[in-house]
């Protein structure tokens, strides 16, 4: 399947027009687009959310965390053809890894359920896609982006996460933990997210990096959220992050003994031939 943006002609006839998706009236799109949301009692944010999703995506698949309230039907009426997925688990990084799962687009996007996140800048994390990235990366500190709900002490500690992660793994990124997030599907063989908490963010775009994938960030702005209250908890979910980071580090530290291990058993074997 082709995978770049075509330009969309007007007052084509319908079996040839089907081919692509229009994005606007000069472009078009070939790969399908799922979208993912997980969501947990969100009832009154998911207007929010759904309202800014572009017409032209595949499909939307919600990530139900067992709501309590009318979640799932109002998704259904707001998106009919919406495709929902009980999580049997828990935590945030199970339910979009239960998501992800149920994908049948190209592209897969990440978004939250709150209403902090703007769907038409869905469009830019597609292009960069199309355009040759294997990870769009959302981030609020990049040129163009921004953020009306980070504490002082959140973006300190999200600003010394990204350092680390910069520093130990050879990243480049301005952000670090932050859920909007676009990828052709088939990364997810290279990445193989394996925690079900907050931290999964932080995962991938760790083993984006270690897995030598083509990453660009985009910028985004994040929004405050509309109704209700979030879970995040700065101080416990900091400490979560920073463990998956110290322990992608020895992951990556033991791999690189086991290859030198091997290289020098190599030589070895090949003197005594």
């Amino acid at each position: 399947m082709s995978s770049f943006l075509h330009p969309a002609v007007s007052g084509q006839e319908p079996s040839t027009a089907g081919q692509y998706r229009p994005i606007s009236s000069h472009l078009a799109i070939t790969p399908p687009v799922s979208v993912v949301i997980p969501a947990m009692n969100e009832a009154e944010n998911l207007p929010y959310v759904f309202k800014t999703l572009p017409a032209w995506i595949h499909e939307v698949v919600l990530v139900d965390g067992n709501s309590t309230d009318n979640t799932v039907e109002v998704a259904r009426e707001l998106w009919p053809d919406v495709r929902v997925v009980k999580q049997t688990g828990k935590g945030k990084g199970d339910a979009l890894i239960t998501g992800f799962a149920a994908c049948t687009g190209d592209i897969i996007v990440m978004v939250d359920a709150d209403g902090s996140a703007d769907g038409n800048e869905i469009v830019s994390y597609v292009s960069a896609l199309v355009s040759g990235a294997d990870f769009a990366k959302g981030s609020r500190f990049a040129n163009g982006g921004g953020t009306d709900d980070m504490t002082p002490i959140r973006k300190l500690g999200n600003w010394a996460l990204c350092t680390a992660v910069n520093r130990k793994f050879g990243a480049r990124y301005t952000d670090l933990c932050y859920g909007y997030n676009a990828f052709w599907r088939h990364c997810l063989d290279k990445i193989d997210l394996d925690c079900t908490g907050f931290e999964v963010e932080t995962l991938m775009n760790i083993r984006v990096v270690k897995a030598g994938l083509k990453v660009q960030e985009i910028p985004s702005h994040e929004y405050l959220r509309i109704h209700g209250a979030s879970n995040l908890r700065a101080v416990r979910d900091g400490l979560r992050v920073l463990k998956v980071i110290l322990k992608e580090r020895s992951n990556r530290r033991s791999l690189r003994r086991r290859s030198h291990h091997a290289v020098a058993l190599g030589s070895t074997r090949g003197e005594v031939s």
